[in-house]
């Protein structure tokens, strides 16, 4: 789904820059990311930490599409977010890549392997800070 389409389907609307909730959005974010750091990483809670951190991220995209005027309801429309609006093709696409993942997990039942849910987790919380970093470093 393109920007236009999440725009004209009301997944996405224009909003007033709110300073308070991007600061409540942004420690929600960080409290999400210590809690799933304080989680031990097993086979039984690897999925959930892996949906933590991606609770953690989205807390985060919110954040940065309120700053840039926008609400945004729909996690597909944060790739196109970040890929038309930001221009940050890459970060997109791996948002793309975790936000399948995650839904894989949430709607599916998939099991993760532990070795594979350290390395996405590692990999979500790179990309959580890269986009903390470039828009509210």
């Amino acid at each position: 789904m393109n920007w236009e389409e999440c725009i004209s389907r009301g997944l996405v609307t224009e909003t007033k820059e709110d300073y308070k909730l991007i600061e409540a959005l942004l420690q929600s974010s960080e409290e999400k990311l210590e809690t799933c750091e304080r989680l031990e990483l097993d086979r039984v809670a690897c999925s959930s930490k892996i949906l933590l951190i991606y609770d953690s991220m989205i807390d985060a995209l919110k954040a940065i599409g309120i700053e840039k005027g926008f609400m945004i309801f729909n996690h597909e429309c944060f790739s196109a977010f970040l890929n038309e609006v930001c221009s940050e093709e890459d970060f997109a696409d791996s948002f793309n890549k975790f936000r399948e993942i995650r839904n894989k997990i949430n709607y599916y039942g998939k099991r993760v392997l532990l070795s594979d849910a350290r390395f996405l987790i590692n990999e979500i919380r790179l990309l959580r800070l890269k986009l903390i970093n470039r828009y509210f470093g």
